[in-house]
């Protein structure tokens, strides 16, 4: 048995006014989130295929059941953030090459890689997401609410969704190939595979929207994991206009210094995300999905009044 609930959400992505720039006064965490939706298909992908491939290794049984329910939740979220990219690449077609691109660079991993070092890349990068997406959530008032609602509520759900399973990626690295030391050493395929990643995406961007429409958004995002690289991005956020603002501004530094100690000991010796503290956010969206579940896809305005 499993508690991973499978949560199939219908996002409005149909029509053509999907913006690329979505947050009026927080651009630099709109592009974080666009770089969100063009990596999240081929990447969950990518996850649903490690673990199909492994749940028939999983000897305890229960292990075995949220392996299959956190692979069905990984293959809505695919799905969602593909209509997310192909609503922007309709707009703006040079995006379709981008999120190619992207896929195919998975798609190479899975040809190429053992199941043991690719079940190890997708327990690392999992078990970053509750510190991460957490200072996200404590400061969903500010980061998400006065964006576009579509695109806010997909996020709200997926990063729900991440912190609800934060534990089961591990669970399944580890009910297959239980070798800390390997998992530590695939850390630095994981960092030059995230970097091939934004050398992909940040381009794309560029290349395919106009300034006009935010494309400008993709200098807010590093094109690549260098030094030189990261610190550019961060000096272009710092300089943005009034009343526009990077991503962390008015985050607590306590929150963010949280944030730090958490991606560190997310990949030490013995640490369970599951003890991971989850943010009152994700419990309120939890209860509120079950009263009126299409609240999911429009957060601000359905089953608004039994907000909390």
């Amino acid at each position: 048995m499993t508690d991973l609930q499978v949560r199939r959400v219908r996002f409005d992505f149909a029509g053509d006014d999907i913006p690329f720039s979505w947050h009026p006064t927080r651009p630099a965490f709109a592009a974080q989130c666009n770089l969100i939706s063009f990596v999240a298909p081929g990447f969950e992908k990518f996850i649903v295929e490690a673990t199909r491939q492994a749940i028939p290794l999983i000897r305890d049984g229960e292990v075995a059941a949220e392996a299959e329910a956190y692979l069905r939740q990984e293959a809505q979220h695919s799905a969602a953030h593909a209509a997310h990219a192909r609503a922007l690449a309709r707009r703006w077609t040079g995006l379709r090459q981008t999120l190619t691109a992207v896929t195919a660079s998975y798609d190479r991993l899975t040809a190429t890689k053992p199941l043991a070092w690719r079940l190890a890349y997708i327990a690392i990068i999992e078990a970053t997401f509750t510190p991460y997406f957490t200072v996200f959530l404590e400061n969903e008032d500010t980061l998400f609410a006065p964006g576009d609602e579509r695109v806010a509520s997909l996020f709200l759900w997926h990063f729900v969704e991440e912190i609800e399973h934060r534990s089961s990626a591990l669970k399944v690295y580890d009910a297959v190939h239980d070798s800390y030391p390997y998992r530590v050493k695939t850390i630095a395929g994981v960092v030059r595979h995230f970097d091939e990643i934004l050398r992909i995406v940040v381009p794309g961007f560029r290349a395919a929207v106009p300034d006009a429409d935010g494309g400008d958004l993709a200098a807010l995002l590093p094109e690549g994991l260098s030094w030189r690289a990261l610190r550019t991005a961060q000096r272009t956020a710092r300089g943005l206009p009034a009343p526009q603002q990077p991503t962390y501004a008015g985050v607590p530094r306590r929150e963010l210094l949280d944030m730090i100690v958490g991606l560190v000991r997310s990949q030490a010796p013995n640490h369970d995300p599951a003890t991971e503290r989850v943010p009152p956010f994700a419990g309120r969206w939890f209860e509120r999905f079950d009263t009126e579940p299409r609240s999911a896809a429009r957060w601000y305005t359905v089953g608004v009044e039994d907000r909390t």
